[in-house]
């Protein structure tokens, strides 16, 4: 099964996201993803990818990763790692096609039948904002007077309606909510000083959590790697205080500070997640060797892929931890993280935004995982089960490329 050509797809409307399609010469079509700079990355893929894939057999996904990474090698979460990230994913879509078997079974089998979301608490447009800033300036709130959807789930807690939120996220089966009411702090600091009064309104949104259904509901804290290490340490000094338990704490400064990451986990009782920002199972193994975590995250479309994730899952394993697959991206890295998740022995548990799943997922493909009770499972079918929505190429927005040999 020869690689014949390589096309990537992206939109107007949904400007981060990049589709990759790996065409073959026995018919079959992988679908691989990534998140951020996508014609950045396409050109990475058409002009220096593209010759060391086309021709290739498909199957031999190990030798295709480390010729890729050879040739760029990048060590962290930027272009070429992206793009090779969507590659190993399409790579394992197309194994699993021809061989009629999904992911999971690949990856040794499912360990249980579905696994326990969370959910990162976004607006529907908050993976969309191509702005060139951080903070609130940039996740694509609703401008006054639009019509919101039932799941403007960040505007709502933003706007101090975290406890109905968690209300109805109890009522589908949801436990675990995350929020990130820091960030404004840290951009106007550069993450050196964080006041009380700005600390105290953070953890607002938590107390009202707690005080409306009590510990029916886990809640995690997102960071975004923005704060120095001193002043993570005093945001996390302050739950332990204040008693709201969170379930995790999140990129608490950035993963590449290793010394500092640890210094954090080492000075508070609070579990600590770290880190969708690394890429490889060499940068995970230092984070690992340091004991900078307790909780391991990864992104399979900045990571490496499925390869990486795998082999970062066994990593965490042999430490003794848990792994939790980010996703605040697209639904193909979805889908993948939701296999590498019922196949993981130290899974825990999976990340969704159910704004983008009722919503503009459901825009670019079929077959999206299922999430019914709290608990999500990819739907049935071969590879990745997904597959991309009939015409999607013909959009008005698409924006698509190709190689072929």
């Amino acid at each position: 099964m020869k690689i014949t050509a390589i096309e990537t797809m992206g939109f107007g409307a949904i400007p981060n996201i990049l589709i990759v399609r790996l065409e073959t010469d026995e018919g079959l079509v992988g679908l691989g993803e990534t998140y951020f700079g996508p014609y950045e990355v396409a050109e990475y893929l058409h002009t220096s990818a593209a010759p060391l894939l086309l021709g290739a057999e498909a199957s031999r996904i190990d030798a295709l990763r480390i010729k890729l990474k050879r040739y760029v090698g990048s060590r962290d979460t930027g272009v070429e790692s992206r793009g090779n990230s969507a590659v190993d994913i399409a790579l394992w879509d197309l194994l699993g096609k021809a061989t009629n078997r999904p992911i999971h079974d690949l990856l040794g089998g499912a360990t249980r039948p579905s696994i326990r979301v969370y959910n990162t608490c976004a607006g529907y447009r908050y993976a969309s904002s191509t702005k060139n800033a951080t903070g609130s300036s940039a996740w694509g709130l609703p401008e006054p007077g639009q019509p919101v959807g039932p799941y403007e789930d960040l505007q709502t807690w933003m706007n101090g309606g975290a406890a109905e939120l968690a209300q109805s996220l109890l009522e589908q089966g949801v436990t675990g909510m995350k929020m990130w009411p820091f960030d404004d702090a840290a951009v106007a600091s550069g993450g050196y000083e964080i006041s009380n009064a700005d600390l105290d309104r953070g953890l607002e949104p938590f107390r009202a959590v707690r005080k409306a259904v009590g510990e029916k509901m886990d809640l995690m804290v997102e960071l975004h790697a923005l704060w120095s290490p001193p002043m993570a340490l005093k945001i996390a000094h302050a739950f332990e205080s204040e008693g709201s338990k969170p379930f995790w704490i999140e990129d608490v400064v950035r993963p590449e500070d290793l010394a500092g990451l640890a210094q954090v986990a080492h000075n508070t009782r609070l579990p600590i997640t770290a880190s969708e920002l690394l890429a490889g199972r060499q940068q995970f193994r230092e984070l690992l060797e340091a004991r900078a975590c307790s909780i391991v995250m990864l992104d399979l479309g900045w990571c490496g892929g499925i390869s990486e994730g795998k082999a970062v899952a066994t990593l965490a394993e042999a430490f003794g931890l848990p792994i939790a697959p980010h996703d605040c991206t697209g639904p193909i890295v979805w889908a993948a993280s939701c296999h590498l998740s019922l196949n993981a022995p130290n899974g825990l548990i999976q990340e969704m935004v159910r704004a983008f799943w009722t919503d503009w997922y459901r825009e670019l493909v079929t077959g999206l995982p299922i999430v019914e009770n709290g608990q999500v499972r990819p739907s049935p079918g071969p590879g990745l089960g997904v597959e991309l929505v009939p015409g999607l190429a013909q959009r008005r927005d698409a924006v698509v490329r190709r190689t072929a040999s």
